[in-house]
C-alpha cells in the first residue's frame, strides 16, 4: 500500500472503515488547508517506514459524515486504526517524529 497524496471527496462509509483489517490511517483535512499542505512533508516522512499501511486522505468539512463520525475538529487530523478500531489520534502535526510514533502503535516493526 502506497501513501495517498491527494485528498478524495468521495468518503467510505464509517462501517467500511470499521471493517478495515490491520494497519490504516485516515488523514482528514483539504487541499486549500495551509496547516495541511505544510504537514505533508512531516507525514511523508513518517510514513516512508510503514510501506504497509493503508492512508485515507478524505476531504473534510460541513455535512461531511465521516469527519463528523471522528468528531474531527482542526485540520489535519490523522486517525491511526488497527483493525477499525482507532488506536491514536495526531492533530496538526509540526514534527514527523509524532507521526511515527503513532504509526508505530499500529504498526510495529
Amino acid at each position: 500500500m502506497a501513501m495517498q497524496h491527494d485528498y478524495t471527496a468521495t468518503a467510505p462509509a464509517r462501517a467500511e472503515i470499521d471493517a478495515m483489517p490491520g494497519a490504516s490511517v485516515i488523514e482528514f483535512g483539504t487541499s486549500w488547508c495551509s496547516h495541511c499542505t505544510n504537514a505533508q512533508p512531516l507525514i511523508s516522512a513518517a510514513f516512508a517506514d510503514h510501506p504497509g499501511v493503508r492512508h485515507l486522505k478524505i476531504e473534510d468539512g460541513p455535512g461531511r459524515r465521516l469527519g463528523r463520525s471522528f468528531h474531527i475538529k482542526l485540520w489535519p487530523t490523522l486517525v491511526f486504526l488497527r483493525d477499525g478500531v482507532e488506536v491514536a489520534r495526531v492533530v496538526r502535526p509540526v514534527r514527523a517524529a509524532t507521526v511515527a510514533q503513532a504509526l508505530e502503535a499500529i504498526d510495529p516493526q
